[in-house]
């Protein structure tokens, strides 16, 4: 059986939210922007629930503008559409663009709104600065 690369242990344990695991993973020299065999980084497949684990991710230096390759979306529409409050702050703590489309138009803020969340539409409302917005 092959060994895995360690960007793909780093991913493994992202996705698995094991943030011992991820630190372990980036102490042996992981690529934090570094590709698993599937083209993804460990950001992009991270338990976006885990909010901590994000964080260390991105204080390691994960980019949080990287896009899907396929569809275009970025790891913040990605917990704005599944009402990841917490990792949405987080993420726009540490420099992710809120004001990035996907491949169909859609803003972090409308996949939130669409989906109800309105605690992370608040947020991202509050983030613009724009008051024409407002959460209903």
């Amino acid at each position: 059986m092959a060994q895995k690369s360690l960007e793909d242990q780093l991913c493994n344990a992202a996705a698995n939210g094991n943030l011992s695991e991820v630190l372990l993973c980036l102490e042996r020299g992981a690529a934090i922007n570094g590709l698993n065999s599937y083209s993804r980084n460990a950001l992009q497949v991270a338990m976006l629930g885990h909010s901590k684990l994000v964080g260390e991710l991105l204080r390691a230096g994960a980019d949080p503008s990287v896009r899907d390759p396929v569809c275009g979306l970025t790891v913040l529409h990605d917990a704005a559409r599944e009402g990841f409050e917490d990792t949405v702050r987080v993420l726009l703590d540490h420099g992710a663009d809120l004001n990035v489309t996907d491949d169909r138009g859609y803003l972090p803020l409308h996949l939130a709104d669409m989906k109800g969340h309105k605690g992370v539409v608040e947020l991202l409302i509050g983030r613009t600065g724009d008051k024409r917005y407002k959460a209903d």
